[in-house]
């Protein structure tokens, strides 16, 4: 069965690179450039993980965070928060995120570590 992944990340390239590593993976993905885009989606199909940036164009990573964790639907469904500024232990903490990946990152670690929440998940259901 494909996993899916959303990946909320306003940086272009950042997203490419994303987009590709996790393809080649064998993951099945949903992309957004922003909250607004993120918020849009069809709510039908939850992911198996949320991949977001911290600093988006129309808010925080952090509080898209919060608000997954807070929602019944997608409480329990990962989240990783990846960021160049923020600090990890906030993230989690504060954020409510499961993970955190500090941007610039080496992308076979990035791979491993999506592979290592996902099957975490599917250990604990």
């Amino acid at each position: 069965m494909e996993r899916l992944i959303h990946i909320v990340e306003d940086d272009e390239d950042i997203r490419y690179i994303l987009e590709y590593v996790l393809s080649e993976a064998g993951y099945k993905l949903q992309l957004f450039d922003s909250i607004n885009d993120f918020k849009s989606r069809d709510k039908t199909q939850q992911p198996d993980l949320f991949l977001l940036d911290v600093r988006l164009p129309d808010g925080s990573g952090l509080d898209l965070c919060r608000e997954i964790k807070s929602s019944p639907s997608t409480s329990d469904i990962p989240v990783v928060i990846m960021s160049a500024h923020a600090n990890g232990e906030f993230a989690i903490s504060d954020g409510k995120a499961d993970h955190f990946l500090a941007k610039p990152f080496d992308l076979d670690r990035f791979v491993m570590k999506i592979k290592m929440v996902l099957d975490e998940k599917s250990n604990a259901s």
